[in-house]
């Protein structure tokens, strides 16, 4: 029979009695595993060391791929009850006016941007005084703008929903507060047949806010939805 380790009575009883109090503590377990290694010697390799090692850093990358997993699972729960609230908030008002100022206010406080700007292209020459009732959220533009706008001005055909840090032109249409814009979304608009693009655009002053490898889907859903009120005050 080999010695007994000179260890607490008690201490020894209640690891027979629960070992697992052991085998699930991973410091615990590298230790005894360590103290093995040493006494067996520098000559003799412990084939199950390096298959619990290895167990233990696939167990880590799984443990770290289900908290990436649950992360982005909240994200885009969040996400898209933030785009409903929007949306809902977009449907309330009985009036353009309203419909506009809401833009700049609640609307942008939902989505947590700090600008929203409404670009509507025209082949007008001069801008109607009755537009300047509706703050700085409306912008007017000459046919072409929109396109060009999203495709950062190369000669490359515009997406629907552009994610980007913040460009030169953004002074075009945010005013003052193109200054401080770092990042943005811009959703272009389908204003109906005959009509004259639109644009829905949203600024930021975090730069890492609206990125290119983020997901449009919900942007996308909330311009078509944008797009199809925008008609109805048209008429």
């Amino acid at each position: 029979m080999g010695e007994r380790a000179n260890i607490a009575a008690e201490v020894r009883d209640r690891l027979i009695a629960e070992p697992e109090v052991i085998l699930e503590d991973r410091d615990l377990m590298r230790a005894l595993i360590g103290a093995n290694e040493r006494a067996m010697g520098a000559n003799i390799v412990d084939l199950r060391g390096i298959a619990m090692e290895r167990l233990e850093a696939r167990l880590d990358r799984l443990e770290d791929t289900h908290r990436s997993v649950i992360a982005a699972a909240y994200e885009n729960l969040a996400g898209t009850n933030q785009i409903h609230r929007a949306i809902l908030r977009i449907l309330d008002p009985i009036n353009f006016e309203e419909f506009v100022r809401d833009l700049g206010g609640e609307v942008a406080q939902i989505l947590r941007v700090d600008s929203v700007r409404l670009v509507l292209e025209t082949r007008q020459a001069e801008r109607e005084p009755a537009l300047d009732r509706l703050g700085d959220v409306l912008c007017v533009a000459e046919p072409g703008f929109v396109d060009n706008y999203l495709a950062g001005g190369r000669p490359t055909a515009s997406r629907p929903v552009v994610l980007r840090p913040a460009l030169p032109e953004l002074a075009t249409i945010y005013g003052k507060s193109g200054d401080w814009i770092r990042s943005e979304a811009a959703l272009r608009l389908d204003l109906g047949p005959g009509r004259l693009p639109g644009m829905l655009a949203l600024g930021a002053e975090d730069p890492h806010q609206f990125r290119a490898n983020q997901g449009t889907d919900l942007l996308a859903f909330l311009a078509g939805v944008f797009e199809r009120a925008m008609r109805r005050w048209l008429g």
